[in-house]
Parts: C-alpha cells; sequence; structure tokens
C-alpha cells in the first residue's frame, strides 16, 4: 500500500473516492449536454455544419497536447489544486456555452468553451486516476478505479438526456446553466472533501513532451490505444452506416434512431462492466487474466458485429463490445498503479491518456474511409484482431517488466 501523503489521512480512502466519483460525474454533464443541442442550433445561429463539428471535437484535439503537461504538473505539485482547478474550469466552459448562444460570436464562444473544456478535463481525468491510486491498496484498487472511470463514464450519457429533455422542456439557455450548476457542485465537493494525496517534487516546470515513457506506462498506453481506436474510433463512427447498409431497424426507427439505441444498449453495457472488471481483478489477485478476458470480449463482439445480419446479432455484438471495452478500464488503471512508483503517477496516467486519445482520433479517418473500399466485414475483422494484438502487447510488456505472465495483485 502507498504511503499516505500529507492530508490523506484525515479523510478516509471511501469518502475520498466517492467524493471523486460524485465530482466527475456532475462535471461530466457539460461533456454531453452540447451534444443534442449545438448540432440544431447551430443552423438558427449560422453556424456552419463543418464549425458545428471542429467545436464538438475541439476539447479532443486539445486534450492531445494537454494531457502530459496535466500529467506531469499532478507530479510536481500534488494533485488537489489541479483536481478542484479543472472542475472549475469545466464549469466556466459550460457557463460559456450562454454566453455563446446570445453573442454576436456564437462560433467563437462556443470553440473558446470546448477549449477550456479540453484544458479541464485533461487535469481531472489526470488526478481522479492519480487520487484513487494514491488512497487505495491493491487489494481494493481495481474496485476503486471500476467506481471513478465509471463516475466519468455515466456523466456523459446523463448529459445527453439533459440537454435533450431540458432543452425540450424549459430552453437551450436553462439546459447549459443547469448542466453549469452541477460542474459547479462538483467544484464545491471536491474543495470540501477532496484532501492532498500527491507528494510533489519541489523542482523543475512542466513541459510538454514530460510523460512516463516507462515499459507499464507505454504497455497500458498501447492497450488503451487499441480499446480506443476501436471503440471510438471505428464502432461509434461506422455504427450508423452498418445500419443503413443492412437494412435493420430498432423499434421502426431510422438509421439514426436505431443506432442511437444501440449506442445506448453498448454505453449500458459498458458501465455495467466498468464497475465489475475492477472488482473481478481484485477478487482473483490478478489483472491480466481479466485484462486478457474482457479483451477477448472486444474481439468476439467485432467478429459477430461483421457478419451480423439480423437486430438480434448486432445487440448481441454491441453488448459484447460495450462489455469489452467497460471491463478493460478499471483493471488497466489499476494495473498501471500496481507498477508505477507514486511520484510518476501522474505521467503515467498522462500517457495512458494520450495513447487512448490518439486512437480515438484516428479510428474515424481510417475506418469511414476504408468502410467504403474494402467494406464492413473487413474492417470490423481488422477491428477484431486490434484488441487481441493489444493483449499480446500487454502480456509481454508486464513479463518483461515483471518477469511474470500474470503478476499478482500488490506486486508495487
Amino acid at each position: 500500500m502507498r504511503e499516505p501523503s500529507t492530508g490523506e489521512s484525515e479523510r478516509s480512502p471511501r469518502s475520498v473516492i466517492l467524493a471523486v466519483v460524485a465530482s466527475t460525474f456532475f462535471v461530466g454533464f457539460g461533456g454531453g449536454v452540447i451534444f443534442p443541442i449545438l448540432p440544431n442550433l447551430g443552423e438558427v445561429l449560422g453556424i456552419s455544419a463543418l464549425m458545428v463539428g471542429v467545436i464538438l471535437s475541439a476539447n479532443r484535439f486539445v486534450r492531445l497536447v494537454s494531457n502530459a503537461p496535466a500529467g506531469a504538473l499532478v507530479d510536481r505539485i500534488g494533485t488537489r489544486k489541479p483536481f478542484v482547478a479543472g472542475l472549475a474550469i469545466e464549469g466556466i466552459a459550460t457557463l460559456g456555452y450562454v454566453i455563446a448562444i446570445h453573442s454576436n460570436a456564437p462560433e467563437a464562444w462556443f470553440l473558446l468553451a470546448r477549449i477550456l473544456w479540453g484544458l479541464g478535463s485533461a487535469l481531472v481525468f489526470a488526478t481522479a486516476y492519480t487520487i484513487t491510486a494514491d488512497v487505495s491498496d491493491a487489494t481494493s484498487r481495481g474496485t476503486s478505479m471500476g467506481m471513478v472511470r465509471a463516475g466519468i463514464t455515466f456523466g456523459f450519457p446523463a448529459g445527453l438526456v439533459l440537454g435533450g429533455v431540458v432543452s425540450d422542456l424549459y430552453g437551450n439557455s436553462e439546459a447549459f446553466i443547469l448542466a453549469a450548476a452541477f460542474a459547479a457542485l462538483a467544484s464545491v465537493v471536491a474543495y470540501l472533501i477532496v484532501p492532498e494525496t500527491h507528494v510533489g517534487e519541489t523542482k523543475g516546470g512542466v513541459k510538454p513532451w514530460d510523460v512516463d515513457t516507462s515499459l507499464p506506462a507505454l504497455t497500458a498506453g498501447v492497450v488503451n490505444f487499441g480499446l480506443y481506436f476501436t471503440y471510438i474510433g471505428v464502432f461509434f463512427s461506422t455504427l450508423v452506416l452498418l445500419i443503413g447498409s443492412r437494412e435493420v431497424t430498432v423499434f421502426g426507427l431510422d438509421a439514426q434512431g436505431s443506432s442511437g439505441m444501440l449506442m445506448a444498449v453498448t454505453v449500458l453495457a459498458g458501465a455495467t462492466f466498468t464497475l465489475g472488471g475492477g472488482a473481478l481483478s481484485d477478487s482473483v489477485g490478478a489483472r491480466v487474466p481479466v485484462l486478457v478476458a474482457f479483451l477477448t470480449t472486444t474481439c468476439v463482439g467485432f467478429a459477430v458485429l461483421a457478419f451480423a445480419s439480423s437486430i438480434e446479432w448486432i445487440v448481441a455484438a454491441c453488448v459484447l463490445i460495450g462489455a469489452g471495452q467497460g471491463g478493460v478500464g478499471g483493471p488497466l488503471t489499476a494495473l498501471l498503479a500496481d507498477l508505477t512508483p507514486e511520484d510518476r503517477m501522474g505521467r503515467a496516467i498522462g500517457t495512458n491518456n494520450v495513447l487512448g486519445d490518439v486512437g480515438g482520433g484516428l479510428g474515424p479517418l481510417v475506418s469511414l474511409p476504408l468502410v467504403g473500399t474494402i467494406g464492413f466485414e473487413a474492417v470490423y475483422v481488422v477491428s477484431a484482431v486490434v484488441p487481441a494484438l493489444a493483449g499480446g502487447v500487454l502480456i509481454v510488456g508486464i513479463y518483461r517488466h515483471t518477469g511474470h505472465v500474470s503478476p499478482t495483485v500488490g506486486l508495487e
């Protein structure tokens, strides 16, 4: 178990983790609330479809260059200040949506808000997992990481619902204001409950290239790359096209409606197994077998999706893909924490996040053109191979670092 940093012993690990979960969940509303509103609102405000796309994806591009500095900053000054600051920045960004609606330059304000959201989320992601690693011991770390990942994961779809329902019933500004209020609540919860958990360094600055290049960090990062490449980059980008091509429907909805329902099924399966995967790795006393099992589940899901011709088989594929990607999250970050010295944990999380965002960004650029040239079957078969390759990288990397194919929990 890691030695507690100054202030950590003042609060129980459970209360700190629950505060992190609550904060990341509430602030996550701002990430999803904009998606049901802006595409329809863009035309009214005179924002082109291309600019709407740029605005919606701006936070991810910002995170690509800010994940590593955020992780390094955590190792320099600790977790508490960057965590509270990141939540506050995301709250300000969400409030920026309200300003954008009533501004004469809505494109600029929405873009600025999404840029701020990217900066804030880089700080939140880097600190949330580092705090969890600091306050948990090896025997409960998988469960704790799964809970935090679930908090982050659930916040986005909750924001989608909030944005759609509240904007429809009360108005767009009201939806954004409510999301900003929840973000403010997240900052207050973090400020009042989350202590400093990380011993910062006293020298040196923060550089964009200051990442953890240790074997555990790169190994976990490659697995995260493969997961985001296939799940975010391929699956979510091509599902609506697949539904239209194979002429299947859910409850008689068109391709967009049907794909939305199937994505919801996938997210629900992922959220369920996000909570279960980490706890399972704690109970069996090893991370690697659980990771391999869920990576295999993802492989099977894409293989089924490649040749599914009925809605029943497509639903089964969505459940498998969701369960696979969800089940990997908790054990993967827990394994990274098991094998990373405390003073490098921020950088290690930064490395993991950078490679995940690269995979999620690269996937659509590769998959969308390819489905039109080589077909869905070939793209999904290749996507089924990617998690298998990630599993191979995982086993080789962990063996080279520890001398064991499956090190027991607690090997630090």
